[in-house]
């Protein structure tokens, strides 16, 4: 009796996290079981040499070693490990203004908007592997890109002259030229953001764009005073998850040579420092992307 009238004493608020952990518990015992323990393991790995015999594994300590030839001894690690972060850097930014953009215009009220909904959601569903082949057709728009030494044809042969005359610098120039060639990809990759996005377009309350059309509030600023303030979480919710989403991807060439790694030389020590230091710059990007764009988060009270 005096657990149940504990429980029932409980303030709203705190009913609900109660609901919340109760909820989240499935997940917490998981990572628990199942997760926690190669957590660890993995560490020590990390910092030690693995030898397997007969007998099953054995470890012998050896510091930072396995961190000393990840940076400083493997051929192409710090190289593969840069150029996936300025991939992502590069991409990201792409993925959400796609998205941002298609999931307004899917919340128009046309007609087959159902069809065209599917049609955004396909990629995530279709086998990634084939998707992968369709991206080979991108060389050909690669091979006429803005460096002066490659053909004059193709899709740079109409756009760049025309960013030209309207001054912008190449630094520009080139990012426009390099979204344009990861067009497939970036489809490919903003499935689950159009379905968070328009999610978020449809829980807008009516109201809000009701009372900006009393006001004689354009379209334009409906958009920056109502539609963005209030997709702001959402933003950065899909920030993250485009973030994990790219340095996770089936193509991601460093997981391959992570995975290589074990079998190359380097075994599993090696490999291991490896994956963990790919999860600490993808951490500090995570950290450094959440702590700018949530000074801007507008949370509806």
């Amino acid at each position: 009796m005096n657990g149940k009238r504990s429980v029932l004493r409980l303030s709203l608020g705190q009913k609900r996290n109660l609901g919340g952990w109760l909820f989240i518990s499935p997940f917490l015992l998981g990572f628990a079981l199942f997760f926690l323990y190669p957590f660890a393991q993995s560490i020590i790995f990390s910092l030690s040499k693995l030898e397997i015999g007969k007998d099953g594994f054995t470890l012998s300590w050896i510091g930072m070693e396995n961190y000393r030839y990840a940076l400083r001894v493997h051929p192409t690690y710090v190289r593969d490990l840069t150029t996936n972060v300025l991939n992502t850097v590069k991409n990201v930014p792409l993925v959400l203004v796609f998205s941002f953009f298609a999931a307004c215009l899917l919340n128009q009220d046309f007609k087959g908007r159902l069809l065209a909904r599917v049609v955004f959601f396909l990629p995530v569903i279709l086998s990634a592997g084939v998707l992968f082949r369709l991206e080979a057709m991108n060389y050909i728009m690669r091979i006429s890109a803005i460096d002066p030494s490659a053909a004059g044809t193709g899709v740079s042969s109409m756009v760049v002259p025309f960013l030209q005359t309207i001054r912008l610098p190449d630094f520009f120039i080139n990012y426009i030229m390099y979204a344009i060639t990861i067009i497939p990809a970036v489809i490919r990759a903003s499935g689950i953001q159009i379905l968070v996005f328009l999610a978020g377009l449809q829980s807008v309350p009516p109201s809000l764009y009701e009372a900006a059309d009393v006001e004689g509030a354009t379209g334009w600023e409906r958009f920056w005073m109502i539609t963005l303030p209030m997709l702001s979480p959402l933003v950065l919710t899909n920030l993250v998850y485009t973030i994990i989403d790219s340095f996770t991807a089936g193509d991601n060439t460093l997981i391959d040579l992570i995975r290589s790694t074990i079998f190359s030389g380097g075994g599993y020590g090696a490999s291991t420092a490896m994956a963990w230091i790919y999860f600490a710059v993808i951490g500090l990007i995570l950290a450094i992307s959440i702590g700018i764009v949530s000074r801007k988060v507008f949370y509806q009270q």
